[in-house]
């Protein structure tokens, strides 16, 4: 059996206050590692900075490598984790921006990023979108990352299984006005590729958002194994199977099944 004890945080980060944020994340690294055992801990989108930044992500984005991920690398190293970070993020031109996710490693260096591909409209007047849908592979099993309104877009999910992923991890900062859909996406992107899904969704309020928290992490088949469903702060941690995922997509065909040259139109652009 090969397995992976997996963290989901639901958090609030507050808006422009980077410095409270990194030491209430460290203090979720370090409340969760030394009570349960845990290979990989996900905070929500943006959990550096928060969502509704605007022209102040010019000040606020950092490199990778950079200040940010040394300071969680040193917690990742001191518990032996992996830890998945939502963080606005600059090129070498100060003005490229990207809302990514990042995967530090256990080693405390950045083992992955992941630049979010589907911007919504405000985030679209700050960030250019990424381009690059690629799984990373860990110690712990192949793991994916997608970015909040990913989510919406079945091809994001699906590539990242056919690139071999077992896990999808998503941090999100999805809206509670669409709590319902976050859900059903959740249940359908699980199910539909027959995939693990850990889900981070943030809380809180900002000056034009409320956000839905209802994280939750789900099963091959789309099943809720756990969820923080009050809108309060939290986390769960679960105790994946990955061995589940060849068993579940053996016993459903849905992957096997697949017709992709029916499916041309899908990567038309209109």
């Amino acid at each position: 059996m090969r397995e992976l004890n997996i963290a989901v945080v639901q958090m609030a980060p507050e808006l422009a206050k980077m410095e409270a944020n990194l030491g209430r994340m460290a203090d979720w690294i370090q409340k969760i590692a030394t009570t349960e055992p845990v290979d990989i801990i996900v905070f929500p989108e943006l959990s550096i900075t928060g969502y509704e930044g605007g022209q102040r992500f010019a000040q606020m984005a950092q490199r990778v490598p950079g200040a940010v991920t040394n300071i969680l690398g040193q917690h990742a190293n001191e518990f032996g984790i992996y830890v998945l970070i939502g963080m606005a993020v600059k090129e070498d031109v100060e003005t490229v921006l990207y809302n990514s996710g990042v995967l530090i490693a256990p080693d405390g260096s950045p083992a992955a990023e992941y630049r979010k591909i589907h911007l919504q409209a405000e985030e679209r007047l700050v960030f250019r979108p990424g381009y690059r849908i690629k799984p990373v592979e860990t110690e712990v099993g192949v793991v994916g990352i997608m970015l909040g309104w990913d989510l919406s877009f079945p091809e994001v999910a699906r590539s990242l299984v056919m690139g071999g992923a077992e896990v999808l991890l998503v941090p999100a900062a999805w809206e509670a006005q669409n709590a319902d859909i976050w859900r059903t996406l959740l249940v359908a992107r699980a199910y539909e590729n027959d995939v693990f899904i850990a889900a981070a969704n943030r809380l809180g309020e900002e000056p034009s958002y409320t956000f839905a928290g209802q994280s939750a992490i789900l099963s091959p088949g789309g099943e809720v194994m756990a969820a923080l469903e009050e809108p309060e702060e939290g986390y769960v941690v679960v105790r994946l199977d990955l061995d589940e995922v060849r068993r579940r997509r053996e016993e459903s065909q849905i992957i096997l099944a697949r017709q992709p040259g029916a499916y041309r139109a899908i990567v038309r652009k209109y």
